[in-house]
């Protein structure tokens, strides 16, 4: 009889997949003055997301810089927020955050634009699944303040069937057809 030395203990199967991606934004090396001198650590900023709409970011402290991203993976994961997407690969609308002096401004972007967007910002967008973005950040470039921003503009983000329901309407009601062509320069001239 064939005997399995593991025993199912820390084994993994091929063909499962993380649920979760994570993205290190930032690291920053801290120091505590102490009565024998200065005692360094290290703080971790990090964003996790499902690439389906839900998106989340935590920050961890530790005297070593991989116990300080597990920390924060795993206060992201707890403060995850769930984000509505058009198709699936944009947002639904343009929508401004902010968090102290850091000012973001996210805007939907058509087919093939990319994620168009610098640091911390992206480190969201790619972790929420958007694929098509525009984003800029006017204010600070401290990437905490960033992040919260970011996540302050998103929790603004509605859906149209969110807001047809609010307001006892149909969806149709509420969106005009979007076309890809030119948006009627042609009814301005008649």
């Amino acid at each position: 009889m064939a005997r399995d030395d593991n025993r199912g203990r820390g084994r993994k199967r091929e063909d499962e997949t993380p649920e979760f991606i994570d993205r290190l934004v930032h690291i920053n090396r801290v120091a505590k003055t102490v009565k024998g001198g200065r005692r360094m650590g290290f703080a971790a900023l990090v964003v996790v997301g499902d690439e389906k709409g839900r998106v989340g970011f935590g920050k961890g402290k530790a005297r070593e810089v991989p116990e300080a991203i597990r920390k924060a993976t795993e206060e992201a994961k707890k403060t995850m927020i769930r984000v509505p997407l058009r198709e699936g690969r944009t947002l639904h609308h343009d929508t401004r955050g902010r968090h102290g002096a850091g000012k973001v401004i996210m805007r939907a972007a058509p087919p093939g634009t990319g994620v168009i967007s610098g640091g911390p910002m992206r480190a969201v967008m790619e972790c929420l699944g958007v694929q098509d973005v525009v984003a800029k950040s006017l204010g600070t470039s401290n990437p905490y303040n960033m992040i919260r921003a970011t996540f302050d503009g998103l929790k603004r983000m509605e859906s149209p069937r969110t807001i047809a329901a609010k307001r006892g309407k149909k969806v149709g009601e509420l969106v005009t057809r979007r076309d890809d062509g030119a948006s009627a320069p042609e009814a301005l001239e008649a």
